[in-house]
């Protein structure tokens, strides 16, 4: 079998190259106070669709820093009894899509919270000022400010907040919500898992935004990863502080932050994945210590993965047990 990466053998062992800030834990821990620390004014907004037996609305809510963040809500319309609930995060740049995506889960019995990222291409304000570029992704953004004014320090917050409003919800069963999403979607899934550990299933395919120096190192700082290579061209041309931005970008590393997921853990990776390589990915993975598994796919890359939808509503559908 060709490789584009480490053997199997040697992904399943792999511990991540991207530095580990000191006070990473101090960090987001001060993140997670500033964020209980907001009221997030949560408004429901119908939304009239001919789809039957669902009730649809823009959900709206004050994150930190003040931005209003959007996501799709859509609730089974039959019974008031409690019921599980998922919340959807979309790939790099995207949006929350079609609410026709999500029927399907709403059929099951589930409600679905589905946000857009501050900034990308959803409802989702990004009302945030930072010294430096703006010009190259979200990466990057607030790179050249303190540690604080990462823009995905913000959008991982926002995931969390969003987990937690879906639990407070009075038709859904706080105990069983999952987290699903894939790309940046997948590594979003993880993040909001990590920060909000009454999440109790994940779903993550091919995560994004985990171990950002093994990306560099590969050359694979191309595609969603761009914004790396772009960077140090503009602003560090010979990487005279790459242990800095690589250490600053610890404090947004997926594989940092895995330890403190407490939700069982589905994983799906293409072993011939250049866009999130799938070491990147085992970094994140190897470091969780909760219930895990992960489905391998030799011959695929950051596409379409063959009977993955299937796997993971097998997965999450045993949140009804």
């Amino acid at each position: 079998m060709p490789l584009i990466d480490m053997p199997l053998d040697e992904l399943m062992l792999y511990q991540g190259r991207n530095p580990r800030p000191e006070d990473f834990d101090l960090y987001w821990d001060r993140a997670l106070a500033e964020m209980k620390s907001v009221d997030p004014q949560v408004e429901l907004v119908p939304y009239d669709i001919s789809a039957r037996g669902v009730e649809c609305f823009h959900l709206f809510f004050t994150g930190v820093g003040g931005a209003r963040i959007h996501a799709k809500y859509l609730r089974p319309k039959w019974g008031p009894e409690k019921h599980p609930a998922l919340v959807f995060f979309h790939g790099y740049s995207g949006n929350s899509g079609d609410w026709f995506a999500y029927l399907g889960w709403v059929s099951q019995g589930f409600s679905v919270a589905a946000m857009d990222c501050r900034g990308q291409g959803g409802l989702s304000e990004d009302i945030g000022c930072v010294k430096g570029n703006t010009f190259r992704g979200h990466i990057i953004r607030g790179l050249d400010d303190s540690p604080e004014k990462l823009l995905f320090r913000a959008i991982f917050l926002d995931c969390a907040q969003l987990a937690g409003i879906l639990m407070s919800m009075p038709e859904v069963e706080e105990t069983r919500v999952g987290a699903v999403g894939a790309s940046q979607g997948g590594g979003l899934a993880l993040a909001c898992a990590a920060l909000e550990p009454r999440v109790r299933r994940v779903a993550s395919t091919y995560p994004f935004l985990c171990d950002y120096r093994r990306v560099w190192e590969m050359d694979y700082a191309k595609a969603a990863y761009e914004e790396l290579a772009m960077y140090f061209r503009l602003f560090d041309p010979r990487h005279e502080c790459e242990e800095e931005i690589f250490t600053k970008l610890g404090y947004i590393d997926n594989q940092h932050l895995a330890p403190r997921i407490k939700a069982e853990v589905l994983m799906l990776t293409g072993l011939m994945d250049t866009v999130c390589p799938p070491s990147t990915q085992f970094a994140a993975y190897n470091k969780i210590s909760s219930r895990k598994n992960v489905l391998i796919y030799p011959d695929f890359g950051h596409e379409t993965l063959p009977g993955a939808a299937d796997k993971i509503l097998e997965f999450m559908n045993k949140l009804w047990d």
